[in-house]
């Protein structure tokens, strides 16, 4: 598995930041760009799609045929299959992005946090350290851009970007709004990977209150409803109960709300 990160050498053709780090290693879907076998020409340099495995010609051939894949499916990601060669491809931030080694030494411990230091109202802090949800086998969600709503006697909410989310997974839930006397009204989404289905396993603000507009189209999935989830590589243990959702990692502090009896904390 190869993770993929803008590069840092000033190699960014828009000159604007990237967030879409990915780590992705789908099957490709053909040994060759298929419209030009089709039309019994031999294509130049090979793309694939970072998302769904697509197979095209590069933007340096004539027909550029991963361009057009690019344009019609909005994926943001590709990495060029020429051997020898370590780098991929944002088509909606115009930068390139570069291989990681995957074994990169840990990070150093973070303090600890206790959950009855944070405030009420919650507040929202910006978070870089890689978040990643995992679903069926699927990446779903992966960022370096994540928000923390921190609250007081709950473990922290990790809010992703909508465009670092992989929107063909994700669906709105047929039912169910709830209300946050912080945030305002809150809608679901279920996840669903193949025939695998977890309703309501994730949920968002589409328009918070004005202390929260930072939120807006970020979503907070349920670590529990997930097969896995992860900050900077470290398995979350999710908050107890079936509402809250919160994140616990390591150097999180409870106790914790959520757990039986601990409703009118």
């Amino acid at each position: 598995m190869t993770r993929w990160t803008p590069r840092h050498d000033g190699g960014r053709p828009s000159g604007r930041d990237c967030s879409h780090t990915r780590t992705a290693d789908p099957t490709p879907l053909s040994e060759t760009c298929l419209p030009c076998a089709a039309r019994g020409r031999v294509p130049g340099d090979l793309l694939l799609c970072l998302t769904c495995g697509h197979v095209g010609c590069s933007d340096s051939s004539p027909g550029a045929h991963a361009t057009a894949h690019f344009d019609s499916s909005r994926h943001p990601a590709a990495r060029s299959l020429t051997a020898g060669q370590a780098w991929a491809w944002c088509y909606v931030d115009e930068v390139y992005l570069d291989a990681l080694d995957d074994h990169q030494p840990p990070s150093a411990p973070r303090p600890a946090e206790s959950v009855w230091d944070y405030p009420r109202p919650p507040a929202l802090h910006h978070d870089d350290r890689l978040v990643r949800v995992e679903c069926a086998g699927q990446v779903v969600a992966e960022t370096r851009t994540a928000i923390r709503v921190l609250e007081t006697s709950h473990p922290p909410v990790f809010y992703i970007p909508a465009h670092d989310i992989r929107t063909e997974f994700v669906f709105p839930a047929h039912s169910g709004r709830t209300w946050c006397e912080w945030k305002g009204a809150a809608r679901y989404w279920d996840v669903i990977v193949g025939d695998d289905v977890r309703a309501r396993a994730a949920w968002s603000y589409s328009h918070p209150e004005p202390d929260y507009t930072a939120l807006t189209d970020f979503l907070a999935f349920y670590p529990s409803r997930m097969d896995r989830c992860t900050v900077a590589g470290e398995d979350v243990t999710p908050q107890e109960g079936d509402f809250y959702g919160g994140w616990i990692t390591s150097e999180i502090q409870g106790p914790f709300k959520g757990a039986p009896g601990t409703s009118l904390w």
